[in-house]
């Protein structure tokens, strides 16, 4: 496969404090304008509007499913800010949404949309946290109390992660096993069937209506060095499907290509590098995270995993175990990643890359 497009990656800086008022997040705004501009447009409609064009990402009937990090609490979750202001966007599609946004994930036992997991035993007390201005608005608030919309809906998958299901199962909340890893299947509040490699089923056979934003928190992780997109996407697979002990970390890079290349693909990946956690994964204490005021954006994950790990990351506190062309086990990880994706034809008819002389960053400061 010949690469004739470089990875872009889009990259907002100086992002304001959202006020709480409204549901806008300037940052996000600002990210899917600049990639509009370079011709990625969000919303897929009919006419041309500034965000919109027949080749978009988001229709009016989608069903699309917001994957944060939950698994944690305080700035080790997804800043839930920006989720708000992603959600706003979506629903204000130019034709209408009709569809549903899910917000999901799955804490491998330990997760919460809640903000109040324990998980780890890494903080001091049970109460809310969210990584946002005011830490009480947790995912759950987001969907219960900011939108309180049938179209806003969210799925916590910890619960069902035990539960696997056959290919001919399709009312049943669980997982299937496909090759080294598993992916969920699971009627949302809407009563959309999700069925996550195939798509939406619609009682005899499956739509193509299902959209997948990858949202997760930049921060360090022991053992690998980075969790972002790519981490944090595989980690909607159950760890209770055989294969828990190869992911710590011998074949952690082939299983996260797996899900990539063999389960489903991440439309978008937006990268929160709001406040960045250079220490544990925890996102405490206050002293382990910086603000940074920054979202990233791509189509290529891996890409985008190694320029922010080597330019966003590593910078902060100079950690080796945050810079990918010196820390062996990154390297490797993400390298595995790369060579599963790319054997099995990359994304989009396109390979997936580690070399930055086929990345272009794309950048805006919001003044």
């Amino acid at each position: 496969m010949v690469r004739d497009t470089k990875s872009e990656i889009f990259q907002i800086k100086n992002c304001p404090k959202p006020t709480g008022e409204v549901n806008h997040h300037e940052g996000v705004d600002s990210l899917l304008k600049l990639m509009a501009d370079y011709g990625q447009k969000f919303y897929k409609t009919h006419e041309n509007t500034n965000l919109g064009g027949p080749t978009g990402l988001i229709e009016c009937s989608d069903v699309v499913l917001v994957k944060v990090n939950a698994q944690w609490k305080y700035r080790g979750c997804t800043n839930s800010d920006l989720v708000r202001g992603l959600i706003q966007r979506i629903l204000l599609h130019p034709d209408g949404f009709t569809g549903e946004v899910v917000i999901f994930e799955n804490g491998q036992g330990g997760g919460s949309l809640d903000c109040d997991t324990m998980w780890g035993r890494q903080y001091t007390d049970t109460g809310v946290h969210a990584n946002a201005e005011d830490e009480s608005h947790s995912f759950s608030y987001l969907v219960n109390q900011v939108f309180s919309d049938d179209r806003v809906s969210m799925y916590l998958l910890d619960p069902v992660r035990e539960t696997f299901i056959d290919k001919d199962d399709h009312s049943t909340d669980g997982y299937r096993r496909t090759g080294e890893v598993s992916y969920p299947c699971f009627i949302t509040s809407k009563g959309n069937r999700v069925e996550l490699k195939e798509g939406i089923w619609n009682g005899s056979s499956y739509d193509d209506n299902l959209k997948l934003i990858n949202v997760p928190v930049l921060k360090h992780h022991d053992g690998c060095g980075v969790t972002g997109a790519v981490k944090s996407y595989y980690g909607i697979l159950s760890m209770a499907d055989g294969w828990r002990r190869e992911r710590h970390y011998e074949k952690l890079g082939a299983h996260c290509g797996e899900m990539i290349a063999k389960v489903r693909a991440p439309d978008l990946n937006i990268l929160d590098c709001i406040w960045v956690t250079s220490v544990k994964w925890a996102g405490y204490p206050p002293e382990n995270t910086k603000r940074l005021d920054q979202v990233l954006a791509s189509l290529d994950p891996v890409a985008l995993d190694y320029w922010a790990s080597k330019h966003v990351l590593y910078p902060i506190d100079e950690n080796m175990e945050h810079d990918p062309d010196e820390y062996q086990p990154l390297r490797s990880y993400l390298s595995q990643v790369r060579d599963m994706v790319n054997a099995e034809g990359g994304l989009s008819g396109r390979e997936v890359t580690m070399d930055e002389s086929v990345i272009n960053v794309i950048s805006s400061i919001i003044e």
